[in-house]
């Protein structure tokens, strides 16, 4: 096993260099990018956009103020940025430099794959602080909403798809399948306005919060009564993000535990006198729950980077997920490139340990004969 999982671990290695050269040559080619970016920001009169330029130094000397800038009618016809039109080309280059957009993109890829190789994911261009912080600094709210979801998810699931599965075609199947069918169709950003709507204030009661992950002051309560807040702050988000993820689950230790109970060993420990119960915890349970116990890294790395994105913005929970998504919006490409290189190799990881879970659960699994 030891030199599978050697294997696998030198396997990543090109796997995410590969992934990187994708999505750097699709985000190189996509239009707005941050010199695009902070060009609309000076036409728009920002501030921040101006200032932020007007402090970037170079050789060439300091920069010519803002209101220049905007009301000098200058040739930019050259220009391969949409908007630069009456924008001083120096400017242009001081910001290309600014961004690290004065170099070629060969250049550009392989200095970033260099520092990301250190750990070293630089800085953002519109947050003014390093992308290891950013991530840090959001990353309990998305274990907080992964993490718990994916717990919930499997112990409701689990218990249920068995019973379904024992109980096949009774009443109790068709209702509860009836349920998992709404649960599957519904999306999760749909019951958190439902939730909401319902117990947030929204229109009847004002039971739980509807915003952040704790209560102003948080820091001065005790222990006990952080807790008690964080989990009050936790129940609408998490029971949005269970309702639309148990469906998924369910059916799959159902169906699993119907395809082992129709197999020939079953029938020969039942011929032997084995009970029902004896014949579903001996030798039934460990074959049918291989596949569902072994997803659990896969299905907590979905929930934890990619199921929580809406959930976040509709509980202004700031995570991982919105992180993403406001650098993929303002094309800051420090914290896409940073989170997408982070989110790949915890994946590439996590797909490592679901096959290795495989072998803990069913010893006479052996990759590395396979191989």
């Amino acid at each position: 096993m030891f030199a599978y999982t050697f294997k696998r671990l030198l396997l990543m290695i090109p796997t995410l260099f590969g992934i990187m050269v994708l999505n750097f040559v699709i985000v190189q080619a996509a239009p707005g990018g941050p010199v695009e970016q902070m060009i609309a920001r000076i036409k728009g009169h920002s501030t921040e956009a101006t200032s932020r330029i007007s402090g970037a130094t170079t050789d060439t000397g300091t920069m010519q103020n803002s209101s220049t800038m905007r009301a000098t009618p200058l040739d930019t016809s050259n220009s391969s940025y949409r908007g630069a039109q009456g924008i001083d080309p120096e400017i242009i280059a001081r910001m290309e430099k600014m961004y690290g957009f004065d170099k070629p993109p060969a250049e550009r890829f392989w200095d970033m794959i260099k520092s990301y190789a250190q750990f070293d994911f630089g800085s953002s261009f519109f947050r003014d602080e390093p992308v290891i912080d950013l991530i840090l600094d959001k990353l309990p709210v998305s274990i907080s909403l992964g993490l718990w979801t994916t717990l919930l998810v499997y112990l409701i699931s689990i218990p249920l798809g068995i019973v379904k599965a024992v109980r096949d075609g009774s009443r109790f199947d068709i209702w509860s399948s009836a349920v998992i069918v709404i649960g599957y169709a519904i999306p999760s950003f749909l019951f958190a306005i439902l939730l909401i709507i319902l117990f947030a204030g929204g229109s009847y009661w004002q039971i739980f919060p509807m915003r952040g992950l704790v209560s102003d002051g948080f820091e001065t309560l005790s222990w006990w009564q952080q807790i008690l807040d964080y989990a009050h702050h936790m129940v609408l988000p998490i029971t949005a993000m269970v309702l639309s993820g148990f469906a998924s689950l369910t059916m799959l230790t159902k169906n699993s535990f119907l395809d082992e109970i129709g197999k020939l060993y079953v029938l020969t420990a039942r011929a032997k006198g084995l009970t029902e119960r004896q014949v579903l915890t001996r030798h039934v349970f460990r074959n049918a729950m291989l596949i569902v116990i072994a997803g659990f890294p896969g299905a907590l790395l979905r929930i934890l980077f990619t199921g929580a994105l809406l959930i976040e913005v509709i509980f202004s929970l700031d995570g991982l997920g919105r992180l993403g998504f406001e650098a993929a919006i303002n094309r800051d490409y420090p914290v896409m490139f940073g989170t997408l290189f982070i989110f790949t190799l915890l994946g590439l990881v996590f797909n490592l340990i679901g096959d290795l879970t495989y072998v803990l659960v069913d010893p006479r699994i052996d990759f590395e004969r396979r191989a």
